[in-house]
């Protein structure tokens, strides 16, 4: 937990898996896409989480039958704003 916070991932957005992807923090279970489309953009900010571990993210069960959720863009200032939605499938 100490590596995320001391790279700016706020608790309230931790997760299970941890990365540093081009110079952003990844948190959780964080669609591929999402990470091309932040490392393309090159916003200024930490990086993307995605708390919890939603059913139906990367690696938590059939994204055909997925539960809707968040991906977040964690910003400097530590609050967060949605970076993209996946909707149940």
């Amino acid at each position: 937990m100490r590596y995320k916070s001391d790279n700016g991932v706020p608790t309230k957005m931790a997760s299970c898996h941890t990365a540093r992807v081009d110079g952003y923090m990844v948190e959780g279970h964080v669609p591929p896409a999402d990470i091309r489309r932040l490392i393309e953009e090159r916003p200024d900010a930490i990086g993307l989480a995605v708390p919890g571990m939603p059913f139906g993210s990367p690696g938590m069960g059939a994204e055909t039958e997925r539960d809707a959720y968040d991906v977040f863009l964690i910003n400097r200032d530590g609050s967060t704003t949605v970076f993209s939605h996946h909707a149940a499938a």
